[in-house]
């Protein structure tokens, strides 16, 4: 398979940046670290949308790049939650970095577990066994409250400093910059896998595993082997989520936190990496807008929007923003 030159985004027909402004790429962390040292008192706003940002990637890997749609994403990120805020409730290991480790193994497992089952399954099939897997460890979460919290969640998690030196205090700094740090490294490391000779025959199997297979390729293997990846890092997220609150809810493992994260994907644009970094602050500025100013129906708005997207912006909101960017780039040459 040969790899795209820079005039096309892979598997998306979209003009890529230019390689002279891909100074531009840094604009969205330059401008997270700018609200941050404008607004320092949004740092917990902020940490939120850092992890649902890092969630909407893992899950991109499998949507935008693999064309594997999933609604029960939420299971690999509430295991990571629960295993990283039980292991610091009880006090058997509180450092941060551990727990973090410890979670990305457990949802990587479960992913591993449920995607040998789910994806000998496509289609329709494949969609409600996604959704099985999620109730199916939300009725555990639900039922062990000895253990979970159950309905009231896990209460009293408390890590130890971060690297023996910055406490997750009450103003939520270190809880920023951690999760900070964590997005921007996966990220990155996202990045590598998309790019890699791996990535690239991932989107051979989105485009035709029928041809994906003539070739020689297994497609069985990679697609898990990228279903594993995405539970490790949605994983890794739960973490996250779990040190910077002191709080494991029961619906990290929800149906609904599902739907709401593949909205986002989907309102920033799937198949990008970037388009999380839209798509979830989009969808939760709007979501509070929505729900102070008609409470009622705000669902109905939220649908209304996402069917003005579907009709035409299919690409999502970064999809719009790439045209007028590259029409601005074709008036004003260089």
């Amino acid at each position: 398979m040969t790899r795209p030159t820079d005039t096309a985004l892979p598997g998306k027909g979209m003009p890529a940046i230019p390689a002279s402004k891909r100074w531009l790429e840094a604009v969205p962390w330059l401008l997270a670290l700018g609200t941050y040292a404008a607004a320092p008192q949004y740092a917990p706003l902020l940490t939120q949308i850092f992890v649902m940002i890092l969630f909407a990637m893992s899950l991109d890997l499998l949507v935008g790049y693999t064309g594997i749609v999933t609604l029960g994403h939420a299971a690999q990120f509430g295991t990571g939650a629960y295993v990283a805020g039980i292991l610091a409730a009880r006090g058997w290991i509180t450092d941060p970095t551990m727990t973090a480790v410890i979670a990305m193994v457990a949802a990587g497992c479960i992913g591993l577990f449920f995607g040998s089952l789910m994806l000998r399954t496509k289609g329709l099939a494949f969609l409600m066994l996604s959704v099985a897997s999620g109730m199916f460890l939300y009725e555990i979460a639900n039922k062990a409250t000895g253990i979970t919290g159950g309905d009231d969640g896990l209460q009293g998690v408390v890590f130890s400093p971060l690297l023996g030196l910055w406490e997750f205090d009450f103003r939520g700094t270190t809880a920023f910059f951690y999760s900070f740090v964590m997005l921007f490294l996966t990220f990155i490391f996202l990045r590598r896998v998309v790019n890699s000779p791996f990535g690239w025959s991932l989107r051979g199997l989105r485009e035709n595993d029928l041809r994906m297979s003539a070739i020689g390729c297994h497609n069985y293997r990679r697609r898990l082997t990228a279903y594993t990846i995405a539970s490790t890092l949605a994983g890794l997220a739960g973490a996250v989520q779990a040190q910077c609150t002191g709080f494991v809810a029961l619906n990290s493992l929800s149906f609904e936190l599902s739907g709401a994260v593949l909205i986002m994907l989907i309102l920033g644009g799937s198949g990008r990496l970037y388009g999380a970094m839209f798509g979830v602050p989009i969808y939760m500025f709007a979501q509070d807008y929505l729900a102070k100013r008609d409470p009622t129906n705000w669902f109905l708005w939220q649908g209304i929007i996402l069917l003005i997207l579907v009709l035409f912006a299919r690409g999502g909101v970064l999809s719009l923003a790439e045209r007028g960017f590259h029409a601005c780039c074709r008036r004003r040459p260089g």
